[in-house]
């Protein structure tokens, strides 16, 4: 097993993109109950706070929020993942590499996290979330986008790993707008 070099905060705030093996697949926003599902499972078992989140046909990007004392979102990640291939449907190719190892084929192996710093990152972070479907040509404006959580939430004090400024910056607030 590979031993990845990851920054560990418990209870930090974590940015992840999670991608799909097969890049033209749709079966993220074909599938969303089931998605919901399993996140909705891997929070009553290992809860965390979602912070913000974007579903795309072929991949997603969400905000997470660890409780105190806990710094183990490959778990969290791996229920998610497998949960998801257990019920969604075989992709038509299967590469031979995860055909081998029994694994559906379905989700890239890895995934890609970042800990978030401070607000400015935060801020940041939250705009790539927002403006992902833009990016991808789905929509013009971030609120027509379906499977966004934030046009629709409020934002709530997270926690990441420098002070926070007593005022907000107004680069921040520029970014967060």
């Amino acid at each position: 097993m590979s031993d990845y070099r990851r920054l560990s905060v418990p209870g930090g705030t974590y940015f992840f993109t999670v991608r799909l093996q097969d890049q033209r697949s749709d079966v993220l926003v074909s599938h969303i109950d089931l998605l919901r599902d399993a996140t909705r499972l891997c929070l009553k078992r290992w809860p965390f706070a979602i912070d913000a989140a974007v579903i795309l046909p072929n991949k997603l990007h969400m905000i997470w929020t660890l409780p105190d004392g806990d710094a183990d979102f490959s778990k969290r990640w791996r229920m998610i993942k497998s949960s998801f291939s257990r019920h969604a449907p075989a992709p038509l190719h299967i590469p031979e590499s995860h055909r081998k190892r029994g694994e559906k084929g379905i989700w890239q192996r890895r995934f890609w996290e970042h800990l978030i710093r401070d607000d400015q990152d935060l801020a940041l972070h939250m705009h790539l979330i927002r403006s992902a479907p833009i990016q991808e040509g789905f929509v013009k404006k971030p609120s027509d986008w379906p499977y966004c959580s934030l046009h629709r939430q409020k934002t709530r004090p997270t926690r990441t790993i420098a002070p926070v400024p007593s005022a907000p910056s107004p680069r921040v607030a520029a970014i967060a707008s």
